[in-house]
């Protein structure tokens, strides 16, 4: 075995007086990926964050090549070729493609930059990537998945030694992660060191040859991926058995709550048609891109449509978010930090925002906000250090449960829950899988629009599929299966006489 090449030698680290890791030691050994795991708010963050030079220690010592060394920055860590993929973008959203991939490290010509050069490396590195995206394009008009190739992308164009990838396949379809998953294996079979963090431990299993886990900001175990199993991990993450992932469906009653006939919304979907019933939770899948997202978003009345929407037996107007909102509807963003928190603002004005006029309007009741927050806490157990603290300091699922806590704010009849567990541990998931399900129980009914077959199976009652911008069949019982959802998402089949059902 190799000496290591970065570790961490008793490593703590406070912020204020909350200590946040306690005595970690960790380490990254050339041609080695090392599965860092545990739940959200686990301290995982933080040990990248110390490895690749973005904050320091409290105690303890990094140590590269086995001496003490003090990064000043992160690009002091990346001149030793130590680069970190952050799980949020860290990218100039009005400069292309190319310009991000190598900005602050641009190809010159004399003094001038070669910007032809440029282009031809980032086309090298997305065609690695088989990613099908023009260089020159403005980072602003990708998709999220394609965005996530473009941070790859300019971690490979650098001399890595030691990469470190925090969540690199949350927003990725299944088709990228295998994409990924290659390059990976060609990194370390060139002798880099690789941290890779995720919430998939089928990923973890597959790709990794050590994992360490961490909770509450201490290690709690680390061993050979071949010594442990999932179902370890995860206990080994929560201190606890997790068994019954999903809860028991609720039984739908026979009232429609929501109608829709077929809605399109120009250029992204086409004539699709659904029933909702009280007590429901119906699945939506399809690959990114197949307009899932769209489709509620108009629903919420976020995008124009066309076509007809009855919620509870009344006509439904278009992009009137105000009045979905009043009349039950709701709808949870599969974009937490870009649409759904304001990440500069507490957890008070976060989750009272969308209804200010129910504490006092102009003159806001700070004491009713305190008591909906407090109660918000208790019900989505929220772990937050300091309630004050600014909500983009929360760990994902900590997040998650505080946009769920505000989404659900209003008391609403129809919820529309898009990606709900995306980018968060599964302690959390099981939680977040039990709030739907007790919803359901209440008489709620649930859309819930997810990339993860597993969670669609296991949390719906019936299952839609999308495909270019159509739903192309509908799923129940023991049809409902991860081959049945693929051949639908992918064009195969086609079954939309049932698809309204």
């Amino acid at each position: 075995m190799s000496d290591p090449i970065l570790s961490l030698k008793g490593i703590s680290k406070s912020f204020g007086p909350i200590e946040v890791l306690h005595d970690v030691d960790f380490e990254l050994r050339p041609g080695e990926i090392h599965a860092l795991i545990g739940e959200n708010g686990a301290g995982k963050s933080t040990t990248m964050k110390i490895l690749g030079g973005y904050i320091d220690a409290t105690a303890g010592e990094v140590l590269w090549h086995g001496q003490p060394v003090r990064f000043p920055s992160s690009d002091e860590a990346e001149a030793r070729g130590i680069v970190m993929i952050h799980q949020e973008f860290n990218l100039a959203e009005h400069l292309g493609v190319d310009q991000n991939v190598f900005l602050g490290r641009e190809i010159t010509r004399g003094w001038r930059l070669d910007h032809k050069a440029m282009r031809t490396r980032t086309a090298e590195l997305l065609d690695r990537l088989e990613c099908r995206v023009d260089p020159a394009v403005r980072v602003s008009g990708l998709s999220v998945p394609a965005k996530q190739m473009v941070e790859i992308a300019k971690a490979l164009s650098r001399d890595l030694r030691v990469l470190i990838m925090d969540e690199p396949t949350a927003v990725l379809t299944e088709r990228d992660c295998e994409i990924l998953f290659r390059q990976i294996e060609r990194l370390r079979a060139k002798g880099v060191a690789i941290l890779y963090t995720s919430h998939k431990l089928s990923e973890v299993t597959r790709l990794c040859d050590r994992v360490t886990v961490l909770r509450d900001g201490a290690m709690v175990r680390s061993a050979p991926v071949s010594d442990i199993t999932e179902e370890e991990m995860a206990a080994a993450m929560v201190g606890r058995e997790l068994s019954d992932l999903y809860p028991a469906k609720a039984v739908p009653r026979d009232e429609v709550l929501l109608e829709v006939e077929n809605l399109s919304v120009p250029g992204v979907v086409e004539s699709a048609s659904l029933t909702l019933r009280r007590g429901e939770v119906l699945g939506l899948g399809g690959l990114v891109g197949s307009g899932r997202t769209e489709f509620a978003e108009a629903l919420a009345g976020l995008r124009p449509r066309e076509g007809r929407v009855r919620l509870m037996g009344e006509d439904l107007p278009a992009s009137e978010v105000r009045t979905a909102l009043q009349r039950g509807l709701v709808y949870l963003t599969e974009d937490r930090k870009g649409a759904g928190l304001l990440l500069d603002k507490g957890l008070r004005e976060n989750l009272t925002l969308p209804l200010l006029e129910r504490f006092g309007g102009p003159l806001i009741d700070r004491r009713a906000e305190e008591a909906a927050l407090d109660r918000a806490i208790e019900e989505f157990a929220i772990r937050a250090p300091d309630r004050r603290m600014r909500v983009g300091n929360l760990s994902g699922g900590n997040q998650q449960k505080l946009l769920l806590a505000k989404t659900l704010l209003s008391d609403p009849q129809v919820i529309l829950i898009d990606e709900p567990t995306r980018g968060i541990d599964i302690g959390t998931k099981q939680q977040i899988y039990a709030l739907i399900a007790g919803l359901a129980a209440e008489g709620c009914a649930i859309l819930v629009i997810s990339s993860e077959m597993p969670e669609l199976i296991g949390l719906a009652s019936r299952v839609l599929v999308m495909h270019a911008g159509r739903i192309t069949g509908a799923l129940e019982g023991d049809d409902v299966t991860e081959g049945a959802i693929v051949r639908l998402a992918m064009g195969l089949d086609d079954n939309r006489e049932g698809a309204a059902a």
